[in-house]
């Protein structure tokens, strides 16, 4: 049986202290990456927030929210580069209920 695809939510918290232009290319870094491996549906720049509580000392964030569909193997693969990337402070990948 063929694997099948699911919708996922992805929420990026990036380090304000990164600057505009760092920050422009992650966002770009995730979304080719996104596009190659899945669906993109849509990108949400939820702009610069304060955070609930400090975490490494910063207290603000530039969110971004990704919603795509994809083979299960992927997301995994994903939270891996995340995790791997200078400026990510938080990540959270969902799948989401159809």
């Amino acid at each position: 049986m063929a694997k099948l695809k699911q919708s996922y939510e992805s929420m990026i918290i990036i380090s304000t202290k990164l600057g505009e232009e760092e920050i422009k290319s992650l966002i770009e870094k995730f979304k080719d990456l996104i596009s190659k491996n899945s669906k993109l549906e849509s990108v949400e720049e939820w702009g610069k927030r304060k955070l609930a509580y400090p975490i490494n000392y910063e207290t603000e964030g530039y969110y971004v929210l990704f919603n795509f569909e994809s083979e299960p193997s992927f997301p995994a693969e994903l939270d891996r580069v995340y995790h791997i990337t200078d400026g990510i402070i938080r990540t959270l990948i969902v799948a989401k209920e159809v």
